[in-house]
């Protein structure tokens, strides 16, 4: 299945070029689902798939309705525990929507559409209209991040634990947690782990609106750096509400030149490798299929735009008996300054923070043998420098 993840700058208009998108790949040929938040005008607002034309179909994400029907559940799964401490049950009715609930009812939209119900009505296309950029680049990362805190907290010795749980109990004078908690978490990994190999996926690709303008050029460009550093890769930039390029308004003329300074910008910045779409002003709403085709946006094509493997290298040159002098850890940080960068080692996981993005990213095996002893960023590049230790790097005889 080949999956569009549509974002952009607040206000770019990514849900009317999530549902463009959607249309033009139907249009193609392919059988389609869209998936938005939010409602889309002329489209049906269930939250399970419905019929827009014979090859599209949309589901919008109820997130209130998702988090009411977790926390119904976990209290179900939790009725020994809460019984045993008085504490009393929340009715549907009186729950609200807490913070972060709309981020995780997307996940488990994505994980319906990659593993789970949805997975099996053959869709060839999904296009999912994603949060603003900045939101959609951190949910993008937190399957990744999720799975990380289970392992922690929960870790694969777990059995031992489960093994001693009579004994700790009454050393502690209070009853350890029960089997449904293990077996949550295993099932919230498996859901997780289906989103994440769905975002890095070979099929997958992210496609950026934005509206000509020096503000959306900012946020593009540290996009560039955020996308860099989770090794995700756009297919197309669509500047939407491009304005005529000619008009005898003064006041429209000389927007109309600060539009298309911006996009020669972005032509040089970002094409060839990511194409530049112009998607034209209609001077309403888009509003109907029409409206939609008349934006004129590309149906994604079959190029591989996903993340196929992990964006960085390692180079290093051989020394005396096959142990390398020093080892150079590699990653591409299109855009960064360095005093936004923040690096830390700890055991086998790097610690990089890149102005407001972050990611913690597990060694090679190589590199785990090796203390690190300096660290540069050039010409848009970071590079983290390895010396191995004596008493842990192999020697050759």
């Amino acid at each position: 299945m080949r999956t569009v993840l549509v974002t952009g700058p607040g206000g770019a208009g990514r849900t009317t070029l999530a549902a463009a998108t959607a249309l033009a790949a139907a249009a193609h040929g392919s059988r389609t689902l869209l998936v938005s938040a939010a409602p889309i005008p002329g489209l049906p607002a269930g939250t399970e798939p419905t019929r827009v034309t014979d090859r599209l179909d949309h589901a919008r994400i109820d997130s209130g309705a998702h988090f009411r029907a977790e926390l119904t559940e976990l209290q179900q799964r939790a009725s020994g525990v809460l019984d045993l401490v008085g504490a009393g049950r929340l009715d549907g009715e009186e729950l609200t929507e807490l913070p972060g609930s709309p981020q995780l009812a997307l996940l488990h939209t994505l994980h319906r559409a990659a593993a789970g119900d949805w997975s099996t009505a053959g869709y060839g296309t999904l296009v999912v209209d994603l949060p603003p950029l900045d939101q959609a680049l951190a949910l993008l990362a937190l399957p990744e991040q999720l799975r990380r805190y289970l392992r922690r907290l929960l870790p694969a010795e777990r059995q031992a634990a489960r093994a001693l749980r009579p004994v700790l109990a009454q050393l502690a004078g209070v009853p350890m947690p029960a089997q449904w908690l293990y077996e949550a978490a295993a099932r919230k990994d498996a859901e997780l782990a289906a989103v994440q190999a769905l975002v890095e996926d070979r099929a997958t690709t992210l496609r950026l609106v934005a509206e000509p303008g020096s503000a959306a050029g900012d946020a593009l460009r540290a996009a560039r750096t955020g996308l860099a550093l989770h090794g995700l890769r756009a297919d197309l930039l669509v500047a939407n509400r491009v304005l005529p390029r000619h008009s005898s308004d003064p006041w429209f003329a000389d927007l109309a030149a600060r539009q298309e300074k911006c996009l020669g910008h972005w032509h040089e910045e970002w094409a060839p490798e990511v194409p530049v779409h112009e998607a034209a002003h209609l001077g309403r709403d888009p509003r109907t299929s029409d409206d939609l085709a008349a934006l004129a946006v590309p149906a994604p094509d079959g190029r591989e735009a996903g993340r196929a493997e992990d964006p960085w290298w390692i180079e290093g040159e051989p020394g005396e008996s096959g142990t390398p002098a020093e080892l150079t850890w590699c990653l591409p940080l299109p855009g960064a300054v360095k005093e936004d960068l923040r690096l830390v080692r700890r055991g086998e996981e790097l610690l990089l923070t890149v102005g407001p993005f972050h990611r913690i990213i597990k060694v090679a095996s190589a590199l785990r043998r090796c203390t690190v002893s300096g660290a540069a960023l050039t010409d848009g590049v970071l590079r983290v420098r390895f010396t191995p230790d004596p008493g842990l790097w192999p020697r050759t005889p």
